[in-house]
């Protein structure tokens, strides 16, 4: 008896040989539609291309689907033609790469999710080196504040949608693959019926992120008991469809604006047209901007004092200092009133509920923070 390990590795083993198997079987599948896409392509004739259907929704399929093998550049007996190995030639130079390894990328179809900071530079490498079909999915629009970071967007392009630039300014750069925009934003319900315009059976999934200063990538391995993904999985379709991806990860599809709080009642509270009033009519008060230093140095309300809310509680006998000093200025008897703002009206909320547990009474929030001031008072600040 072998205690169970022979079994182990014979299982190991028949894993591996279906493995191997299904990538051939995808090639071989690959290699047919490659065959009947250029059989379509002979019958259609070379007219669709002169009436301007090289590169775009149309050119890619009914309901903006990427044919399953694009092959561009190549001719029916697999050659390339004089340009395309002059531009490809970097590529065919490499002995690991070479003619079939540009074959291989041309007929690729590959999806891109956000054109953003990461998707931007991977959309455009992907256009500059011949990939078949390039599927770009990004449902917002272009921003000024994008420009410095999203180098696939250009300033003609503000307020128009991403997949417009992105899908653009890679047709500039290469007019022979086929793009096709996804003006969506990729959520559970309309998912799978994106992707599977796309080649993805059996493919790791590569998952890239930045914030600020740091990035991390990473990829999985299969496992043979994952729930998900392995050969017994029970989550269909209709599971994939229901799922609530802000309830699992807890954080909202969007990164627009932070999610509203809401810490005070309305006593505790004040718009920022009604401060405006306060600043208009000369009442004493000091106006205490909680947000990182840095932050201050950007921009700020005239008047405002800068003392961070990670600093805040050790600060706090300086702010009372500051106070008075405030209403022996304005020679009233009458204590200065305390408003409190940040950027978009949550960390000041956090602020005024610590102010007042330390006997700040009179502290306020600004609702909206300087976001809802640029908005609603002050169209000349400026917003970051």
């Amino acid at each position: 008896m072998d205690g169970g390990g022979g079994g182990g590795r014979k299982r190991e083993a028949i894993e591996g040989v279906l493995e191997r198997l299904r990538a051939e079987r995808e090639e071989l599948d690959g290699r047919i539609r490659l065959l009947e896409s250029q059989l379509e392509d002979e019958a259609a004739g070379e007219g669709r291309t002169a009436a301007g259907e090289g590169a775009g929704d149309r050119a890619c399929g009914a309901g903006g689907a990427c044919p399953r093998s694009a092959a561009n550049g190549f001719a029916l007996e697999g050659r390339l033609p004089a340009d395309m190995i002059y531009r490809y030639s970097r590529h065919l130079l490499l002995p690991d790469f070479g003619v079939e390894g540009q074959r291989k990328l041309s007929r690729s179809s590959i999806l891109v999710v956000g054109a953003g900071g990461l998707g931007s530079p991977v959309a455009l490498y992907l256009a500059a080196c011949g990939v078949g079909c390039l599927g770009i999915v990004d449902g917002d629009d272009v921003e000024l504040n994008n420009l410095h970071r999203q180098i696939i967007h250009k300033e003609a392009y503000v307020g128009k949608p991403k997949v417009k630039s992105a899908a653009d300014a890679c047709r500039e750069i290469n007019s022979s693959i086929k793009v096709v925009e996804h003006n969506h934003t990729l959520k559970p319900c309309n998912a799978l019926e994106i992707v599977s315009k796309y080649p993805f059976g059996n493919l790791p999934l590569i998952s890239g992120a930045a914030l600020g200063l740091e990035g991390q990538v990473k990829i999985r391995g299969r496992s043979p008991l994952c729930s998900i993904c392995s050969e017994s999985s029970v989550f269909m379709q209709e599971d994939f469809k229901k799922f609530d991806y802000e309830n699992f990860t807890q954080s909202p599809m969007s990164d627009k604006s932070a999610p509203s709080v809401n810490l005070l009642p309305e006593t505790a509270r004040i718009t920022c047209r009604d401060y405006k009033k306060v600043v208009d009519n000369g009442e004493p008060h000091l106006l205490l901007d909680v947000r990182p230093a840095h932050h201050f140095q950007i921009t700020s309300i005239s008047q405002s004092v800068n003392i961070p809310l990670s600093m805040l509680e050790e600060k706090l006998t300086m702010l009372e200092t500051s106070l008075k000093e405030t209403r022996e200025a304005s020679g009233s008897d009458k204590q200065a009133s305390l408003y409190v703002v940040c950027r978009r009206g949550n960390d000041s909320q956090i602020a005024v509920q610590l102010l007042r547990e330390k006997g700040f009474i009179s502290a306020k929030d600004i609702i909206g923070g300087l976001q809802s001031w640029a908005l609603d008072v002050d169209p000349n600040f400026p917003a970051y």
